[in-house]
């Protein structure tokens, strides 16, 4: 049995311990939010928190999972949450919208960390977050927005 605290509920699972968090989270959950991209911790997509630290979960085995993990759907009462969220639909960031999890959940921890970051350090915190739309330049303006907002 694996024990987790998800988005602050306690949950037991009995799965194999090399099971990726990426799919005890959504098979196991039915938190469908993180979505799987490459399978190879490249995209970003399944992007998740673990102790507040950003993890690519589809490589992540539940065993080794050390802290909180914190999903797309558990940020929905943070304030930090919140305001990369309002960013984004302000920005009109997404466009296929499939990365979108990840990079939010890749904002959050950057704006958790840095209030006020500079674009170098907005490039270097989402540079494992790929976009197939090309949504680059409103992903930066939609974090320095969110930033503003929560100063």
């Amino acid at each position: 049995m694996i024990n987790l605290t998800v988005n602050g509920r306690a949950v037991s699972l009995d799965a194999d311990p090399d099971m990726p968090l990426l799919w005890a989270v959504r098979e196991e959950l039915q938190l469908t939010g993180s979505k799987f991209g490459c399978g190879a911790a490249q995209c970003g997509a399944c992007t998740m928190h673990v102790a507040g630290a950003p993890v690519r979960s589809c490589l992540t085995p539940i065993s080794s999972v050390q802290g909180p993990v914190t999903t797309i759907e558990g940020i929905a009462n943070d304030k930090v949450g919140q305001a990369v969220q309002a960013a984004w639909v302000a920005h009109d960031v997404a466009q296929c919208g499939y990365c979108q999890s990840g990079q939010v959940m890749s904002a959050v921890a950057l704006l958790k960390g840095n209030k006020k970051p500079t674009d170098a350090q907005i490039d270097a915190a989402m540079a494992g977050n790929l976009c197939r739309c090309g949504t680059y330049t409103r992903i930066r303006a939609a974090i320095h927005a969110a930033a503003a907002q929560l100063a």
